[in-house]
């Protein structure tokens, strides 16, 4: 379900770029062109603007789906909850260990995994 919701959100993304793509310009960018100044009325309502609502209307809701699908996907848990506890072995300030690495040993290998200089 949520591929298709996906690819739809997709779909609706590229078909909204292309229809604003295909409006005409008045000149000036952020609606600062089409002189008339601050008293011009509203434009007539062309196939091309209802159609951007639409899409945009659309794209917002597959937005909203995707949301809601994500967030009953989640996991319950923290991150935090995840981490094994480990003891912590002190070390003098400024001194590290001859021999051995900064890591600990993975499970069943007790070889370092550096080589070190003897």
């Amino acid at each position: 379900m949520q591929n298709v919701v996906l690819i739809i959100h997709l779909l609706l993304a590229l078909s909204l770029i292309g229809v604003v793509l295909m409006q005409r310009s008045e000149g000036g960018g952020l609606g600062m062109g089409g002189g008339g100044g601050a008293a011009t009325g509203r434009s007539a309502g062309t196939a091309l603007g209802k159609v951007t609502w639409i899409l945009a209307t659309a794209f917002i809701c597959t937005s909203i789906t995707l949301t809601i699908i994500a967030a009953q996907n989640a996991g319950s848990g923290s991150v935090l909850d995840r981490i094994v506890d480990s003891p912590i072995q002190a070390v003098p300030d400024g001194e590290i260990p001859s021999g051995s690495s900064l890591l600990p040993p993975a499970e069943g290998d007790d070889a370092p995994l550096l080589p070190t200089a003897e």
